[in-house]
């Protein structure tokens, strides 16, 4: 049992009341969501992905097109990173409350599917998944089993089963545009709610940054949870400065009586 400081035991209670008490209660998550799991973030200082790459020559559209066999090469230890995880206690805590009818949709930035492996069902996924593979040429999609334990295991590029073209992940890269109903219904989901969790997220991705400042908009609360500042914290109701695989279960069994 972990033991925390009044003044976060507080802030964690008057988060337990504000969830409980909420209509429509929408997270936003992000890396620090998944790094309990193993899952590398990108940007944090000398352990994050973009400080050993350039971004832009390993993970952008034009990359891809340019030289995919590099683009696999640099992907191929973070896949093996990503599909041998397991959710960890915040995703099954999160799951549990979303079971409950607490939380009534979870907009992820991550690509790791954790959150629906931890048992979320209204998971909108905006930065795409590594869950599916969409052929270059005829435009195919393939569910991602089958052709990601070759990959891993033998560096094996995937091919498309039908024209023999390359197999991009359906991950969105930069330069790419982000899924259209994934993003629509998070704006709309942003917009409807009367309480706004961001979790393990640092906000600094647009546009799914701006999502909380929708949900202002519109008079919704707002609680953050994160080990780094956001840009957003003088707006929030509650802020809680710690891990959220320790903070979401404790709001969670605090709320269940688990």
């Amino acid at each position: 049992m972990i033991v925390f400081a009044p003044e976060k035991q507080d802030a964690i209670q008057r988060a337990v009341d504000m969830v409980r008490d909420a209509r429509c209660a929408v997270i936003l998550t992000g890396a620090g969501f998944s790094t309990p799991s193993g899952i590398p973030d990108f940007r944090s200082e000398g352990s994050g992905l973009w400080t050993h790459y350039s971004p832009m020559e390993v993970a952008s559209l034009s990359a891809f097109r340019y030289d995919p066999e590099k683009f696999f090469r640099w992907l191929r230890p973070f896949a093996s990173q990503l599909f041998n995880a397991l959710p960890n206690p915040a995703h099954i805590s999160l799951a549990d409350l979303e079971q409950a009818g607490y939380i009534k949709t979870v907009i992820t930035q991550n690509i790791d599917g954790l959150h629906t492996r931890a048992g979320s069902k209204n998971v909108l996924e905006v930065h795409g998944s590594l869950n599916t593979l969409t052929c270059i040429s005829c435009y195919r999609q393939y569910k991602s089993g089958g052709f990601i334990e070759p990959y891993i295991e033998d560096g094996k590029i995937p091919l498309c089963p039908k024209c023999k073209h390359i197999l991009k992940p359906d991950v969105i890269l930069y330069e790419e545009q982000i899924p259209v109903q994934a993003w629509h219904k998070s704006v709309e989901a942003c917009k409807t709610c009367d309480l706004m969790l961001v979790a393990g997220t640092s906000l600094e991705v647009l546009p799914s940054a701006g999502l909380p400042m929708r949900a202002l908009e519109n008079g919704a609360d707002l609680i953050i949870i994160n080990q780094t500042e956001t840009y957003i914290d003088v707006r929030a109701d509650i802020l809680i400065s710690d891990d959220v695989a320790d903070i979401i279960p404790s709001i969670a069994k605090e709320i269940l009586g688990g």
